[in-house]
This record gives C-alpha cells, sequence and structure tokens, in this order.
C-alpha cells in the first residue's frame, strides 16, 4: 500500500446501526479498530456519576468525545494497514456544533483526517435497540443520522452508504469499496 494514502477510516451514522458490530468483524479479520468514543465517554461518566452524557451536558460530552477521537487519530498514524473507526472526529465535531457553537465544525476537520471515502451507517430500526448507554429513541438517532449524513460530503467526503446486510457482507462491502479506490 502507497505511504500516502491516509489509511484511516471512519464508520459513521445512526445510532444503533452496526457500527460497532462491523468493526467487531473487521477486527478479528486482523485489521486495527478504534472504539465509539462516545461510548467510552458515557461508560467512564456513568462509572464515576459524572454529568458529560449526551442526554446531560451534550457540549461537555461532545468535548470529551473530542478529545478521545483525536488521541485514537493520532495513535493510528503509524499504522501500516486500514484502521477503521467507530465514529470519529467528525461525529464529535458535528455533536459540539449542535450543542455549542456551529464554527467548531469546520476547523476541526479541515484536514480530512480520515480517507476520502467513509462509510455511513443507516437508520435500520430492526437492530436498534435502547440501552444504558443509548438511552435515545430511535428518531433521535436517526436526526443525529441526518446531521452526520450531511456533514461528511461538506466537508470533503464520499460517503458510502453501508448495506443492510450480515457484519460479514458489510465487511466484505467495505474492503472491496476501499480495494478499488487505491
Amino acid at each position: 500500500m502507497s505511504q500516502h494514502v491516509n489509511r484511516r477510516v471512519v464508520i459513521s451514522g445512526c445510532s444503533g446501526g452496526g457500527k460497532s458490530t462491523l468493526l467487531e468483524v473487521l477486527a478479528e479479520r486482523g485489521f486495527a479498530t478504534m472504539a465509539e468514543p462516545g461510548r467510552r465517554v458515557v461508560r467512564d461518566e456513568m462509572a464515576q456519576g459524572g454529568t458529560a452524557l449526551p442526554w446531560v451536558d451534550m457540549a461537555a460530552f461532545a468535548i470529551r468525545a473530542l478529545a478521545l477521537a483525536q488521541a485514537d487519530h493520532a495513535a493510528a498514524a503509524v499504522a501500516p494497514d486500514w484502521v477503521f473507526f467507530d465514529r470519529g472526529i467528525v461525529d464529535a465535531a458535528v455533536a459540539l456544533a449542535a450543542s455549542a457553537d456551529a464554527a467548531v465544525l469546520a476547523p476541526l476537520v479541515a484536514a480530512r483526517p480520515y480517507h476520502p471515502v467513509m462509510f455511513l451507517a443507516p437508520p435500520w430500526p430492526e437492530i436498534y435497540v435502547r440501552d444504558a448507554e443509548r438511552p435515545k429513541d430511535f428518531a433521535t438517532a436517526v436526526a443525529e443520522h441526518e446531521r452526520l449524513a450531511r456533514a461528511y460530503p461538506t466537508l470533503g467526503y464520499r460517503v458510502v452508504t453501508l448495506p443492510r446486510a450480515s457484519p460479514e457482507q458489510r465487511a466484505d462491502f467495505v474492503l472491496a469499496t476501499l480495494a478499488a479506490r487505491r
């Protein structure tokens, strides 16, 4: 693989759309993956009784998620092969822009920190599950998806919608799409 190719690939989209499961399959196939920053923030905040939770203080949550996403991005800089991110800098910046300062988005992602092709998990009500870390309803998840679906192309990314298929088929689709773009 050429040295100049950005090998950091973001998988974003609707909460509960199967992103984490897809990343598990990619990890099983030997690829490096980065867990969703927002889930890690929620787990940490819930464990310590904190308030940087999206349903309590969205701005504080987004700032913490953004810091984690930036650290993940930096950690992947030396990876020799594809690294797949369950959400990332753009997602955290979109959340921050929606909750606090809309001007924050462009400077944070101006350099297009990820591969120019990104994958978007569509709303998929048949697999959507609410849990303690994701108490939002499906309509809220769809609204979040719509914000991301507008933001990524505006920032210069080619958005490829993931098929509603098994995690293994989705992994095949992602890898084939990236191979075709080399």
